[in-house]
């Protein structure tokens, strides 16, 4: 049958203005819910899948430690053209460290994380924000290592955080160094120490220098490493670390490049080499103290009251903000009684070192 030309007119148009309708522009509010509520999901969706597992019904699979480092001296010797600074210090890493427990998941499964806060732990400061999403090193390690070696690795990692942050002790790094070595033990050892080096070097500058003996001489951008014997297994040292932290890239801003020391890293490494080597003050040099020193006038104060009280050495480690002490004079009570009066947190600790001939045992193993 025929339809009339009227009715197939306004069928046509009721078709058009369906269409025109469907792609119309929508108000921003709208627009802005409908972006907003894939997040919503994702989130709900990772938490839902951290909720179904349950870190009591099994034991971790992995539990290993991410030791803290500082840098017993640290010569910024130019800034490159690729933007980097050119370095060489000597790196050593200390007994103080978080922990990483891990859980192997179902291949189908999301990797999720969770973060615990030590009761020790930089308790002086406030706790700053940490990211636990895929934008953590940790769980960014753990993608890294399975993508290189081509195998489905899925985990839920829970962090017990100890190392200070914003300290210029290396927490970050460490982390993502114990996690990458974690994924190797987790996977039956399918990369060697040469290739997680390598991989973490993608990662960080730092992290390359934790699969290292524990004492190592790192130049380049920090990521070339020189495994060196122990200087003096578990020397006792005390860090201090004050409330107030220090961005990296604050401090590398404002160094002044004319104002660096002209102290040869060489002879440096020489002198922490000799005997006795690490209760001479003149083998200690930080290029970043000035611009951390400046923009926190207080580190100065505290490292002229623990020179005053008779410490050998008093330095700081990194980009700061935290102060480590070797050699305490006699008859001083511990600096760890001293946390009030310096208004610093206080961890004492011990160098720390791994048998580098062994790649399947780590720190504290």
């Amino acid at each position: 049958m025929e339809t009339p030309r009227g009715v197939a007119l306004l069928a046509s148009l009721a078709l058009l203005a369906a269409g025109a309708a469907a792609f119309a522009p929508q108000p921003l509010s709208s627009a802005r819910l409908q972006r907003s509520a894939a997040p919503r999901q994702s989130c709900a969706a990772a938490a839902a899948a951290a909720a179904v597992f349950d870190k009591a019904a099994r034991p971790a699979d992995a539990c290993v430690l991410a030791p803290a480092k500082v840098n017993l001296f640290l010569r910024i010797l130019r800034r490159r053209e690729d933007g980097y600074h050119e370095l060489a210090s000597l790196f050593q890493a200390l007994e103080l460290g978080d922990t990483l427990r891990v859980w192997r998941l179902d291949e189908r499964a999301t990797s999720t994380m969770e973060l615990v806060w030590d009761d020790g732990a930089d308790a002086a400061a406030e706790r700053p924000e940490v990211p636990t999403d895929g934008s953590n090193l940790v769980l960014r390690a753990f993608e890294l290592f399975a993508r290189q070696v081509g195998m489905p690795l899925r985990v839920h990692v829970e962090l017990t955080k100890r190392i200070p942050v914003q300290a210029g002790m290396g927490g970050g790094s460490a982390d993502a160094a114990a996690a990458l070595f974690a994924a190797n033990r987790l996977c039956g050892y399918p990369a060697s120490m040469a290739d997680l080096r390598a991989w973490g070097a993608e990662l960080g500058s730092d992290i390359s220098f934790f699969f290292s003996t524990g004492t190592a001489y790192c130049t380049g951008r920090g990521e070339q490493i020189e495994s060196l014997p122990p200087l003096e297994p578990r020397r006792e040292i005390y860090v201090l670390k004050p409330a107030e932290g220090l961005s990296t890239a604050l401090v590398y801003r404002t160094l002044d490049l004319g104002a660096l020391s002209r102290l040869d890293p060489d002879a440096l490494l020489a002198g922490m080499r000799r005997a006795g080597g690490l209760l001479e003050p003149a083998n200690f040099v930080n290029d970043l103290e000035p611009p951390a020193l400046a923009a926190v006038p207080r580190l100065a104060d505290i490292q002229r009251t623990l020179r005053a009280r008779g410490w050998r050495v008093v330095m700081m480690s990194g980009s700061g903000t935290s102060i480590f002490c070797i050699g305490s004079p006699a008859g001083e009570p511990p600096l760890a009684g001293w946390s009030d009066e310096l208004r610093a947190a206080c961890f004492p600790t011990r160098f720390a070192s791994r048998a580098e001939d062994d790649e399947t045992v780590w720190y504290g193993e």
